[in-house]
């Protein structure tokens, strides 16, 4: 079996900003896996959050070995001595191959013999009252159902502001609120208190302290999910009472295969799961839309933010998720 890999740069269609960064673009590494006459693909993302840039992915790729087979690589994956982010990409692309090879999609191959399209969330960023407003309510006409508001701004009121104006240009919505861990408990309380009709709010402290995540919770109107302390299955065993959900990202946590470890440990912890992703392209959010059934929300939107995504497959442009039905990921570069 052969693995190589590209450097892809991606664009969004403008800057997206949240709490603690604004980001233009940013590079993936597209990995390939060669057996037997098929080829199955995965995308690497990289992420100053994360600590994982190009260097760094390049030089963990080219520290591996060869193996004889999918199947191989498959059972050795969780041992190899690679950030969890390139396990993600690996791990993309061997499910990929075996599923492109068995003509299988990669939801039966974690389990799920069915799928159903289902809503995304789309994430407008921190921005002014009127430009939230007018994008929620473009967004709704074309036909979406949840939407997640950043948060986090210096003057919490501007936050309010934000979520009212897109409730308001979006009555129909579910509305979730994300502020990346910017505010402290006390004024997580305060803010939420006053904006009872949210849906949820993501990681609204910043992470390391579940603690404090389960006295927010306590005191909270609307559920609280842990995203930045949510990892793999052993992170999220550690916030079973503190919160009502985790934010399980297969690019972050390793791969499909990691994040059903993770979605049976929320299950076990009493867990409501968010499925979640970084700004990549359709390659890169396909693992994650194959586990969509098995989670309360889903949060797959960043293919949607691309100037120009280079694969193609998953939809989403009207609010709602659909595999093309394909084997492995399903889907393909676009033309």
């Amino acid at each position: 079996m052969r693995l190589d890999w590209e450097i892809v740069p991606l664009r969004l269609r403008e800057p997206f900003r949240i709490s603690r960064s604004t980001m233009s673009a940013r590079d993936t590494v597209r990995v390939a896996l060669h057996h037997d006459g098929v080829t199955g693909y995965g995308e690497i993302v990289t992420s100053v959050h994360l600590g994982l840039d190009v260097p760094r992915v390049t030089a963990a790729l080219d520290g591996l070995g060869t193996w004889p087979d999918p199947e191989t690589l498959l059972a050795e994956l969780p041992g190899l001595p690679c950030p969890p982010g390139v396990l993600a990409g690996l791990d993309a692309a061997v499910l990929d191959l075996i599923g492109g090879r068995d003509g299988l999609p990669v939801h039966r191959l974690a389990g799920s013999p069915s799928w159903q399209p289902v809503p995304t969330a789309y994430t407008i960023g921190i921005c002014g009252t009127e430009r939230a407003a007018e994008t929620a309510r473009r967004l709704h006409a074309r036909g979406f159902t949840v939407l997640k508001i950043k948060a986090g701004s210096p003057d919490p009121d501007d936050d309010v502001a934000r979520v009212a104006a897109v409730r308001a240009a979006a009555p129909g919505a579910r509305l979730l609120l994300d502020p990346n861990g910017a505010w402290s408990a006390e004024r997580a309380v305060g803010l939420l208190e006053r904006m009872p009709y949210l849906d949820a709010v993501e990681q609204p402290i910043p992470p390391g302290r579940p603690d404090l995540l389960a006295w927010i919770g306590a005191r909270s109107p609307i559920p609280v999910i842990a995203d930045e302390d949510a990892g793999g299955a052993a992170e999220v065993e550690r916030l079973a009472g503190a919160v009502q959900g985790v934010n399980i990202k297969p690019a972050r946590c390793g791969g499909v295969l990691a994040a059903l470890g993770a979605i049976a440990a929320a299950r076990r912890g009493g867990m409501d799961v968010m499925l979640g992703c970084l700004v990549s392209s359709s390659l890169g959010i396909a693992p994650a839309a194959h586990l969509a059934g098995q989670a309360r929300w889903v949060d797959l939107d960043g293919h949607l933010l691309l100037a120009r995504d280079p694969w193609t497959g998953l939809g989403g442009e009207d609010g709602v998720l659909r595999l093309s039905g394909r084997p492995g990921l399903g889907v393909r570069p676009a033309t």
